[in-house]
């Protein structure tokens, strides 16, 4: 047994709690040297909600506040980045606050970074808020959608937000559709951490803790969505499923990622609702195509969900399949690929960019795994 363990490099702190960046915002404010912040956000968030205007009260209370920007779409959209760029330079900010999901974080990374990239300079800060369960805060790369609709990928370990507030008190607003099926990513991260290459134990460990978590607090949530106790677990979860973690070289999640990330741009699918399309159906696969040890990995998960085993590895990986396609229908998430007008002369082509070749020796599985969810609920 053998491995490595760094987190990101840029991580100063994660504060959780209701109600908790009220003082943790001036903290991390001070630790990292930021000055004057843009606060992004999204469109709904900041026009329907008090969120955002809470969180500028408090940068203006400590002379911190910069601008808001807010024209942030779904997918990150290139046109605002580069909006959101310009805004950043004429408010001379010197660092970022987000407040929402994935598309503002993601944006807020790309925002830097390109900045990073016209300055020659040390990357700037973010300090993250946020409002669903997507766990875009832990990680270093950011996804965004180019002028002709395909998503781009950026990477660097400056990327990663160097403070994260986890308060659930604002996730309270988060539409629901929104917030469950960010929870369902968040079980993608948990399940796809456990066969991800070079991932050390502790994390995989954690990953399982996650799995439970989320099981336990979804279908909790959804019965009681303004009860903030089961919020925050939920936030907890989602930060478990996908630990701050440096890799000494990278590696990807797996299928169900790369193939959310390649219908999420293309087609306008929201990727907590690409999990929901694909997670149950890859682990499905899993049972035919994986290393017997990933396998295993997956089995595993059934202890920590409190489920008695089948007799058999395969057996145990279907029926965690079975087990999440069960939550996602329990939480009132079934889609099809169909909705979203996926041209099904498209799947081998997704197939293709989701394993970076027709010529995988699984694409024809992965070709006929779409076909399955292409219609059926």
């Amino acid at each position: 047994m053998s491995g490595f363990y760094s987190w990101t490099d840029t991580l100063k702190g994660v504060y959780y709690g209701p109600g908790s960046t009220t003082t943790a915002l001036p903290k991390l404010l001070n630790t990292l040297g930021i000055k004057k912040a843009l606060v992004v956000t999204g469109t709904s968030l900041y026009n329907k909600t008090d969120i955002v205007k809470k969180v500028e009260d408090i940068l203006r209370g400590h002379d911190a506040y910069g601008a808001t920007f807010y024209e942030i779409g779904q997918h990150s959209p290139i046109a605002g980045i580069r909006r959101g760029m310009e805004t950043f330079k004429v408010h001379q900010c010197d660092g970022i606050v987000t407040v929402g999901g994935g598309s503002p974080i993601d944006a807020a990374k790309a925002i830097l970074y390109n900045l990073q990239l016209e300055t020659g300079g040390p990357t700037l800060s973010q300090i993250a808020i946020p409002t669903t369960l997507s766990a875009a805060e832990y990680s270093i790369g950011a996804g965004y959608t180019d002028d002709l609709g395909n998503k781009v990928a950026v990477s660097s370990h400056a990327l990663a937000p160097a403070g994260i507030i986890l308060d659930a008190e604002l996730t309270l607003a988060t539409p629901e559709r929104l917030w469950l099926s960010t929870g369902i990513r968040a079980l993608d991260h948990a399940v796809e951490t456990l066969y991800r290459p070079l991932v050390p134990i502790p994390v995989k460990v954690l990953s399982y803790a996650a799995l439970a978590d989320l099981f336990t607090y979804l279908p909790q949530s959804k019965a009681n969505p303004q009860d903030v106790d089961i919020r925050q677990k939920l936030q907890v979860a989602s930060w478990m499923s996908l630990w701050p973690l440096k890799l000494e070289k990278y590696s990807a999640l797996g299928l169900s990622h790369a193939l959310g990330h390649k219908l999420g741009a293309t087609y306008g699918i929201p990727h907590g609702i690409t999990s929901c399309l694909t997670l149950g159906p890859t682990v499905a696969l899993k049972a035919d195509i994986a290393s017997q040890e990933d396998k295993e990995l997956l089995a595993k998960s059934l202890f920590y969900l409190r489920q008695p085993s089948t007799g058999s590895i395969d057996g145990d990986v279907l029926k965690l399949s079975s087990l999440i396609k069960t939550l996602v229908a329990d939480l009132g998430l079934q889609s099809n690929l169909e909705e979203y007008k996926v041209p099904p002369e498209d799947l081998p082509k997704v197939a293709s960019r989701a394993l970076g070749s027709e010529d995988d020796p699984n694409h024809a599985r992965v070709v006929r795994m779409l076909q399955g969810i292409y219609s059926s609920k």
